[in-house]
Protein backbone atom coordinates (compact mmCIF):
# COMPACT_ATOMS: atom_id res chain seq x y z
CA UNK A 1 0.00 0.00 0.00
CA UNK A 2 0.73 3.74 -0.69
CA UNK A 3 0.05 7.11 0.13
CA UNK A 4 -0.71 9.82 -2.39
CA UNK A 5 -0.37 14.06 -2.20
CA UNK A 6 -0.44 16.57 -4.41
CA UNK A 7 0.83 20.20 -4.47
CA UNK A 8 -0.14 23.11 -7.50
CA UNK A 9 2.13 25.63 -8.19
CA UNK A 10 0.59 28.94 -10.40
CA UNK A 11 3.56 29.69 -13.08
CA UNK A 12 1.68 32.99 -13.77
CA UNK A 13 1.52 34.52 -9.70
CA UNK A 14 4.92 32.31 -8.89
CA UNK A 15 2.55 31.62 -5.84
CA UNK A 16 0.83 28.61 -4.52
CA UNK A 17 -2.52 27.49 -6.53
CA UNK A 18 -5.34 28.23 -4.29
CA UNK A 19 -8.70 26.91 -4.52
CA UNK A 20 -8.19 24.64 -7.58
CA UNK A 21 -10.23 21.79 -8.00
CA UNK A 22 -8.55 18.59 -8.10
CA UNK A 23 -10.45 14.95 -8.49
CA UNK A 24 -8.42 11.58 -7.86
CA UNK A 25 -10.08 8.90 -10.32
CA UNK A 26 -9.16 4.86 -10.61
CA UNK A 27 -11.23 3.92 -13.71
CA UNK A 28 -14.37 5.09 -13.99
CA UNK A 29 -14.42 5.23 -10.15
CA UNK A 30 -14.24 9.24 -8.37
CA UNK A 31 -12.26 8.49 -5.32
CA UNK A 32 -11.87 11.91 -4.51
CA UNK A 33 -12.98 15.91 -5.23
CA UNK A 34 -11.42 18.62 -3.44
CA UNK A 35 -9.76 22.02 -3.96
CA UNK A 36 -6.48 22.99 -2.48
CA UNK A 37 -5.48 25.01 0.27
CA UNK A 38 -3.65 28.34 0.53
CA UNK A 39 -0.80 26.51 0.02
CA UNK A 40 -1.69 24.46 -3.00
CA UNK A 41 -1.80 21.23 -1.32
CA UNK A 42 -4.76 19.32 -0.82
CA UNK A 43 -4.36 17.65 2.75
CA UNK A 44 -7.74 16.03 2.71
CA UNK A 45 -7.13 14.11 -0.18
CA UNK A 46 -4.71 11.84 2.14
CA UNK A 47 -6.75 11.66 4.48
CA UNK A 48 -9.85 10.02 2.10
CA UNK A 49 -7.61 7.94 0.08
CA UNK A 50 -5.73 6.41 2.80
CA UNK A 51 -3.37 3.36 2.01
CA UNK A 52 -4.14 3.01 -1.63
CA UNK A 53 -3.30 -0.55 -3.87
CA UNK A 54 -1.05 -0.93 -6.55
CA UNK A 55 -3.04 0.50 -10.42
CA UNK A 56 -3.18 2.94 -12.55
CA UNK A 57 -4.66 6.51 -11.32
CA UNK A 58 -5.44 9.92 -12.59
CA UNK A 59 -5.36 13.33 -11.02
CA UNK A 60 -7.40 16.03 -12.77
CA UNK A 61 -7.04 19.53 -12.42
CA UNK A 62 -9.54 22.13 -13.17
CA UNK A 63 -6.85 24.74 -14.37
CA UNK A 64 -9.33 27.07 -16.72
CA UNK A 65 -11.33 28.03 -14.05
CA UNK A 66 -9.08 28.51 -11.52
CA UNK A 67 -7.63 30.93 -14.20
CA UNK A 68 -10.93 32.74 -14.53
CA UNK A 69 -11.40 32.95 -11.17
CA UNK A 70 -8.24 34.62 -11.02
CA UNK A 71 -9.02 37.51 -13.86
CA UNK A 72 -6.92 35.78 -16.57
CA UNK A 73 -7.95 35.99 -19.70
CA UNK A 74 -8.15 32.44 -21.82
CA UNK A 75 -9.26 31.92 -25.10
CA UNK A 76 -13.09 29.68 -25.90
CA UNK A 77 -12.33 27.03 -25.80
CA UNK A 78 -9.55 27.14 -23.28
CA UNK A 79 -5.94 25.51 -24.67
CA UNK A 80 -6.03 24.09 -21.21
CA UNK A 81 -9.23 22.98 -19.38
CA UNK A 82 -8.86 20.47 -17.18
CA UNK A 83 -5.42 18.63 -16.82
CA UNK A 84 -5.33 15.11 -16.03
CA UNK A 85 -2.46 13.58 -15.02
CA UNK A 86 -2.29 9.40 -15.31
CA UNK A 87 0.37 7.57 -13.16
CA UNK A 88 0.64 4.12 -11.62
CA UNK A 89 1.48 2.81 -8.32
CA UNK A 90 3.56 -0.07 -8.04
CA UNK A 91 3.22 -2.64 -6.38
CA UNK A 92 5.67 -3.47 -3.48
CA UNK A 93 8.11 -6.30 -2.53
CA UNK A 94 6.82 -9.02 -0.14
CA UNK A 95 7.46 -7.22 3.60
CA UNK A 96 8.29 -3.62 2.03
CA UNK A 97 6.19 -0.94 3.37
CA UNK A 98 4.08 1.05 0.50
CA UNK A 99 6.01 4.01 -0.99
CA UNK A 100 4.74 7.81 -1.04
CA UNK A 101 3.85 9.00 -4.46
CA UNK A 102 3.44 12.93 -4.51
CA UNK A 103 2.31 13.90 -8.01
CA UNK A 104 2.80 18.33 -8.41
CA UNK A 105 1.54 20.12 -11.09
CA UNK A 106 3.60 23.44 -12.23
CA UNK A 107 1.14 25.34 -14.33
CA UNK A 108 -0.02 27.80 -16.88
CA UNK A 109 -3.06 28.36 -19.18
CA UNK A 110 -0.96 27.32 -21.43
CA UNK A 111 1.28 24.38 -20.35
CA UNK A 112 2.28 22.40 -17.48
CA UNK A 113 4.82 20.36 -15.61
CA UNK A 114 4.84 17.08 -13.49
CA UNK A 115 6.75 14.58 -11.94
CA UNK A 116 7.41 12.53 -8.93
CA UNK A 117 8.08 14.14 -6.04
CA UNK A 118 9.01 12.94 -2.33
Amino acid sequence: MSTLSTHVLDLVSGQPAAGMEITLWSGNERLFAGVTNTDGRCPDLSAAVGDMKAGNYRLEFGVATYFRGRGVALSEPPFLDVVPIAFGMAQCAAGEKGGHYHVPLLVSPYGFSTYRGS
